[in-house]
């Protein structure tokens, strides 16, 4: 009997999806030494968006924090109506291409590629990229084998992705049951968690966040104010301002969203899950403000986690444009005055600056997922 050293040993284990790729990344180059960098983009249905999820080839990754619509990107959408992967093994590049995608990976001089969309049940969900230095080395030989490999990582993404989904899945239909109380839901949450993605991309370099990080910012986003189903109707629905008590009960829901959240962890058994941190934290945190005057706990600065502080600012900047029973929509300009001067104060001032950064992207958004009712 001998013994043999399963080279991939590390999808077994609890670790980041990234590590996974990378581990499956050492496979493919111990058979197929000239493929240097797989990566995975998904895509957001509503939004027509490409975005980049993972990718193995560590620093030598020439489109980190990218994002495109599908529609400017002629030759993948092209690959999506025929449904069938597409080889290229002689890639020119086209520094005058009007694509950025293009222009990037000409750059960093890769020769060939190999590119598989992906599929869960029939639902197109993104594209899988292999990339090459190296001319004419995807031979039909070669494709068949990294087909294997393909969709075992569209496996391990479509997992991930769905364990996410699950827990989101669970928690707003938790809040449907609750006589869909929560008044935060709709177009507000549409918008508010891609203004989160926003903000999460343009800080990417400054926190060395990667786009797995910042993926499930902006699927958890939408679920930092889950606790409200807690409130009593009174309170949540009142019209006008709340008194001090009223207040009080109102600051409870930051706690109260946490404590849900553990228990549909433990239910759904998704404790192991990689970024469910990120989930706690933005149910919990959100409210607290960077000078110290802030729920639950009145932590400050950078204690407060950063997932929270760009959450805050994604969601404080939506209520202010978005109609209320108490109040009309305020414009942007009277809104990004009133972010600045919370800038520093009750805000992270590097969180303000890199919403205010991408405004002509905000816009967009809030033509997309304009006002329906209240917010």
């Amino acid at each position: 009997m001998t013994e043999h050293h399963d080279v991939l040993e590390s999808l077994n284990k609890h670790v980041p999806i990234q590590e996974k790729l990378i581990a499956t990344h050492e496979s493919v180059k111990k058979i197929f030494p000239f493929v240097a960098r797989i990566a995975v983009a998904i895509y957001d249905p509503e939004t027509n968006i490409l975005k980049t999820f993972l990718h193995s080839s560590g620093v030598d990754n020439p489109l980190e924090n990218y994002q495109a619509l599908l529609d400017d990107a002629p030759s993948l959408k092209k690959i999506l109506k025929k449904g069938l992967p597409r080889v290229i093994n002689n890639q020119l590049t086209f520094e005058d291409s009007s694509n950025t995608h293009t222009r990037r990976i000409g750059r960093q001089g890769y020769a060939a590629s190999y590119t598989l969309p992906m599929f869960n049940n029939g639902v197109f969900t993104g594209f899988i990229f292999f990339n090459s230095y190296d001319r004419d080395v995807f031979s039909d030989l070669v494709l068949s084998q990294l087909d294997v490999y393909g969709h075992m990582i569209s496996l391990l993404v479509i997992n991930e992705l769905s364990s996410a989904q699950t827990l989101t899945a669970a928690v707003q239909t938790t809040g449907h049951i609750t006589h869909a109380r929560d008044p935060e839901t709709g177009s507000h949450l549409d918008r508010m968690s891609r203004y989160s993605r926003l903000i999460a991309s343009e800080l990417a370099t400054l926190h060395e966040l990667d786009d797995a990080y910042i993926e499930h910012i902006f699927m958890f986003s939408p679920l930092h104010d889950i606790g409200k189903i807690a409130i009593p109707d009174q309170i949540l629905f009142k019209p006008g301002e709340l008194d001090r008590e009223e207040c009080e009960i109102m600051k409870t829901h930051s706690r109260k969203g946490r404590e849900m959240i553990d228990q549909l962890i433990d239910n759904f058994g998704l404790d192991r899950f990689e970024y469910i941190d990120v989930l706690r934290n933005i149910a919990e945190h959100h409210h607290e403000a960077v000078n110290g005057s802030g729920y639950p706990k009145g932590i400050m600065g950078a204690d407060i986690p950063l997932e929270a502080r760009i959450v805050a600012v994604a969601d404080v900047f939506d209520a202010l444009t978005s109609k209320r029973p108490y109040k009309e929509a305020w414009c942007n300009e009277d809104a990004i005055k009133a972010l600045e001067q919370m800038s520093g104060e009750t805000l992270d001032r590097d969180c303000v600056n890199a919403l205010l950064a991408n405004i002509e992207q905000v816009e967009q958004i809030q033509k997309q997922f304009d006002e329906d009712n209240f917010g």
